[in-house]
């Protein structure tokens, strides 16, 4: 860690010891990196396919009609079938399928039955299905992946363009700054909800409309915390020193004045993410937000509330909402600890 200056290595020291914090990173990195490679778990399709002596590898490979495997179609191989096969006939042909083998598209029957099914260990259905019969840990799994990925990026554009405007508002101060504050105000009182109904009532929503129309009105509140800590900095003396060798408005305000105001940046860090996340879930609830037959856990949420004699449902989407609210609420609760700035900070 030399690249960090010594008090950037003591924020990191205070925050490593702060256990609960900083394991609950850990396995939060954990379960975003497991997200992204999550067709290796939980995927309709084989890690590892061995047929006539040829390797097929159908997880992030090309479809493979079901011809190579010797049936008459030509659309994508019924793998439980082949799989099954395989075990009937023992011609040494072989495959590996998931610890989950089923996509989160995928609509599962069983005979003499309707869904949902309970959760069962025997048809590997380890939290039970959904209404339409799609398994409700593929789900999950990849509802998350999603609704992560949606919140970094929501969070990427929030923070470009709320912290940018915002040291540019308490740097340049006056007419400026008096402009943006009225226009600020006026998107603070326009209703996001009602804008996103009327956009949804238009055309059918997907994963950009929605990041775009957040980030469109979730930007103000970091401008004000920005301004406010650009006009602090502002008065410094490392400042004065900067304007006296002649140092351009734009290196004093990225290379100086934002660099001193990280620990701020860093304290919102993880309640953005929580924001984007319960934002696009409750989009999904309500029915606003991304397009049927998409992962989602808003729409776990709406079908299990809408059931609640299967409780799997429900009780499923809650579970993985209160575990991961409650890892990123420990991980802030640590970085504020850790960059609390009346720790390393000395006034004359």
């Amino acid at each position: 860690m030399n690249f960090l200056s010594p008090q950037g290595q003591r924020r990191l020291q205070k925050f490593k010891s702060l256990k609960r914090g900083y394991y609950s990173f850990v396995l939060m990195i954990s379960l975003i990196l497991l997200s992204l490679v999550a067709e290796l778990f939980v995927n309709n399709r084989p890690l590892v396919v061995q047929y006539n002596d040829q390797i097929y590898f159908p997880t992030y490979g090309d479809i493979l009609p079901g011809t190579i495997f010797g049936y008459d179609y030509q659309w994508e191989t019924n793998y439980k079938k082949l799989e099954s096969d395989f075990v009937k006939s023992q011609n040494g042909n072989w495959m590996i399928m998931p610890i989950v083998p089923f996509s989160p598209f995928e609509n599962n029957f069983i005979e003499g039955e309707y869904p949902p099914y309970p959760p069962s260990i025997s048809s590997k259905h380890y939290l039970g299905t959904d209404m339409a019969g799609r398994d409700i840990l593929a789900r999950l799994i990849y509802g998350f992946r999603i609704a992560i990925l949606f919140s970094l990026l929501l969070l990427t554009v929030t923070y470009v363009i709320g912290v940018s405007l915002g040291a540019v508002m308490g740097y340049l101060g006056g007419t400026f700054d008096l402009v943006f504050q009225r226009i600020i105000e006026i998107l603070s009182n326009v209703p996001i909800l009602y804008i996103i109904m009327i956009v949804a009532s238009i055309i059918t929503p997907n994963f950009w409309t929605l990041a775009l129309l957040l980030a469109a009105f979730s930007w103000m509140g970091l401008t004000w915390y920005m301004r406010t800590e650009t006009y602090r900095e502002n008065t410094r003396e490392y400042v004065l020193a900067a304007r006296a060798i002649g140092a351009s408005n734009t290196r004093i305000m990225f290379k100086h004045i934002l660099p001193n105001s990280v620990s701020i940046l860093v304290t919102f860090f993880p309640f953005s993410v929580v924001s984007g996340i319960t934002a696009l879930t409750s989009l999904d609830y309500l029915g606003f937000g991304l397009p049927s037959p998409t992962p989602s856990w808003g729409e776990l949420l709406q079908q299990g509330t809408s059931n609640l004699e299967y409780q799997w449902i429900a009780a499923s989407a809650v579970a993985a909402l209160s575990i991961v609210l409650t890892l990123v609420t420990f991980i802030g609760e640590a970085i504020r600890e850790a960059f609390d700035p009346k720790k390393y900070s000395y006034y004359e």
